[in-house]
């Protein structure tokens, strides 16, 4: 497991840090998120420096790394404020699934353009009525002649208005019950049948959610990745890095809150002292940098065994990894928040907005309940509850 970085990876901390400086959260990234915007001159420039496809293969202009490399990228991004949500969906999620299954043609055609930004592939998994329950997705997809035909609808579908083509879970007609045997479609946004309507979020994010329609959208047999019933350790491919991902951006957020709470309580004085030498607002931020510190050890060890192979030993960590850094990151947000008094509410710091956007962590990927459940049967070997 690594836990000194090399030099290689400590060099591009420091290069995606550079970048991410110039893109200030208050003055550029708020803005945009109050307008829904996407961070496009962000991801472009990410793009061209080759911090997005890092861990894709260096044969499809990818830099040839890992999980560990990309999940890098997004802390140092989100430690500055300007974390990606779409790193998480298209090169970690559909770039790692294509990578390992896809045919040569989807890799040639798909994996530039995911390395170097030019190409967004959004993830579609999630179903109103499945819930947590992938087990039970509703998306069928049924064989006519030498096509497939999709039918079903998805929600919570991150920056499907981004993107090129969504990878789609769906479903063989012969596996409407029982176990799940998940089917992995590339479903470019323009085709017949696919309707996008954007979802009404109450949260200040420059990426927006939609809900999917699958109104008989018929594809090519070229649009299926890997097999048509294929193992669960298809799909965990991409699940497992989405899981590592999220961590990252969220220790990420909470480093960004650390530092804005530390950088208030050194100047803000009350009685000519500090109020940062005071105890009261010293411990509680000295306890969120543990919290921090911690989450992102266990990311970094998800990274490591994800990378190393050991798929059944990253999902534990990731699981782990991500539900303490959404922890850590809502509990140093509402510090910083604190320390900022009512300034901490205020649209000129910006921390009351962030929080929002930190909420989700405790929600999706995988609800902290859903991780809980995973850690008492497996960690734990305690009964199944669900």
């Amino acid at each position: 497991m690594i836990v000194t970085e090399s030099e290689e990876q400590q060099a591009l901390r420091s290069s995606v840090a550079a970048l991410a400086q110039r893109y200030n959260y208050v003055d550029y990234v708020l803005p945009k998120s109050r307008r829904h915007e996407p961070l496009t001159e962000l991801w472009s420039e990410a793009s061209k420096l080759g911090f997005l496809g890092v861990n894709l293969p260096e044969e499809y202009g990818g830099g040839g790394a890992g999980i560990y490399e990309l999940a890098l990228v997004q802390e140092e991004l989100a430690a500055h404020g300007c974390g990606l949500l779409l790193v998480v969906v298209s090169p970690a999620i559909c770039g790692t699934i294509i990578s390992k299954y896809g045919t040569s043609g989807q890799k040639e055609q798909w994996l530039p353009g995911l390395a170097d930004g030019s190409k967004i592939m959004a993830f579609g998994i999630t179903e109103a009525d499945a819930g947590s329950n992938s087990h039970k997705i509703g998306t069928v997809a049924k064989r006519d002649g030498d096509d497939w035909i999709l039918s079903g609808n998805k929600v919570f579908i991150s920056g499907v208005d981004q993107a090129d083509a969504v990878l789609i879970v769906a479903r063989t007609e012969d596996a409407a019950s029982g176990k799940l045997r998940p089917a992995l479609f590339i479903v470019p946004t323009e085709t017949a049948g696919f309707v996008r309507t954007p979802m009404e979020m109450d949260i200040i994010e420059p990426d927006r959610q939609f809900a999917l329609f699958l109104d008989d959208v018929r594809l090519p047999s070229n649009a299926l990745v890997g097999e048509p019933d294929a193992a669960l350790a298809q799909l965990f491919a991409g699940l497992n890095p989405e899981r590592i991902l999220g961590a990252a951006m969220a220790v990420g957020m909470g480093r960004y809150a650390l530092d804005a709470a530390v950088k208030y309580a050194n100047e803000r004085t009350v009685w000519k002292t500090p109020i940062g030498a005071h105890q009261g607002i010293a411990h509680p931020l000295a306890q969120r940098k543990i919290e921090v510190e911690l989450a992102k050890l266990m990311m970094q060890k998800a990274a490591s065994l994800y990378d190393s192979g050991d798929d059944f030993g990253a999902a534990e960590a990731a699981n782990m990894a991500k539900y303490a850094a959404g922890e850590a990151a809502i509990a140093s947000l509402d510090q910083a928040i604190q320390t900022h008094g009512g300034g901490g509410l205020t649209q000129e710091y910006g921390l009351a907005a962030m929080l929002g956007a930190a909420r989700i962590a405790r929600v999706a990927p995988v609800s902290r309940e859903m991780i809980l459940n995973f850690v008492s049967q497996h960690s734990l070997g305690l009964p199944r509850s669900y």
